[in-house]
């Protein structure tokens, strides 16, 4: 075995951005949407749905795509936890936690592109982590809604929009907009209740703007989801959510990963690492090579690169597809990537 210390020119850092769907299979685009009764009627079901590609009823054990929920700041839309606290129920507690996760503070409001809404409702759709890489690409979401199966709101993010990217307790935050691949229609892509939600592509989360979707179809307008802000009643404004993204039928979304690669030149001079330190190489106790054509003419097989630290620790091996044959009449240059 032979040692050589590697010197700052060797090492070579490398990014490169991998693109895939985010759905099953690395799949874009979703067009069939399924609930399962269980989730529903559990106690779960009161903050959230889980929605799947297939029917549950035919086949167990399918995974989470993404899920939806509703959140009221003042807790309407859901029944109260107890009768006599008003304002507190499953609605409040998706508001909360979104708040905090997304503003950072309980006490800020969310505001959807300039307008902070007089009433603060949200819709919100978390994609399952299993289901992407290292983020949501932005440019890719083509969420559409539907409350009559014939007409269409189609919301992409601002993405392209932007020239600064705006970031938040969440990472990036861009405006979800009517339009598509990223950029708005003509005219901005929003309503008198500001923009359609915001886009959290680092958290994979979409927060709607129910206001904004409540609005009745057309220019500025929204999808006539019809959001019911009763109080202490379970209106279940998340099937309303669920109905209208299976009208639409088709949710694209791709992920987005970016991979390190760090890049290791190991180089083998002529005159280097042409004997082996192996014990079938030398005989007798003076050390003599076995076969005396190698006294001259030495040859060996480079099969393997192992890397140390200064405590002589082995950190990586790099395996060489085939063997690489080594004499004072060769010079060797081995390219190790690591990944990471």
């Amino acid at each position: 075995m032979s040692f050589k210390r590697l010197d700052p020119e060797d090492f070579l850092i490398s990014a490169d951005s991998v693109t895939a769907g985010a759905w099953e299979d690395e799949t874009p685009t979703l067009t069939t949407f399924f609930t399962s009764s269980t989730q529903e009627a559990g106690a779960s079901g009161e903050y959230y749905l889980d929605l799947f590609k297939d029917n549950t009823a035919t086949t167990a054990g399918l995974p989470t795509q993404f899920s939806v929920a509703f959140g009221d700041s003042v807790g309407s839309g859901s029944i109260l936890f107890d009768p006599g606290i008003d304002g507190k129920s499953p609605s409040s507690t998706v508001f909360g936690q979104f708040q905090n996760i997304v503003l950072g503070d309980e006490n800020n409001s969310f505001i959807f592109g300039d307008v902070t809404p007089d009433t603060q409702s949200l819709y919100v759709i978390s994609v399952d982590r299993a289901k992407y890489k290292g983020n949501i690409f932005p440019g890719t979401l083509d969420l559409r809604l539907s409350s009559d199966g014939s007409s269409i709101l189609q919301l992409t993010d601002n993405s392209n929009d932007v020239s600064t990217v705006t970031f938040n307790e969440a990472g990036r935050v861009y405006q979800v907009v009517s339009g598509s691949n990223g950029s708005a229609i003509t005219g901005g892509g929003q309503t008198a209740q500001g923009s359609y939600g915001l886009f959290l592509p680092d958290i994979g989360c979409i927060v709607l703007n129910a206001a904004a979707l409540d609005l009745t179809y057309g220019a500025g307008g929204g999808c006539s989801l019809g959001t019911v802000r009763d109080s202490d009643t379970n209106n279940n404004n998340v099937r309303r959510l669920y109905e209208s993204l299976k009208s639409a039928a088709n949710f694209t979304l791709n992920s987005q990963e970016n991979l390190t690669s760090d890049f290791i030149f190991i180089r083998a001079r002529n005159s280097e690492y042409n004997y082996s330190e192996n014990p079938s190489f030398i005989s007798g106790s003076e050390g003599e090579v076995t076969y005396t054509e190698f006294i001259n003419s030495p040859q060996t097989f480079i099969t393997s690169v192992g890397m140390y630290n200064d405590n002589n620790e082995l950190l990586a091996v790099a395996k060489l597809s085939k063997p690489l044959k080594k004499d004072f009449t060769k010079e060797t240059l081995i390219r190790v990537k690591l990944d990471f």
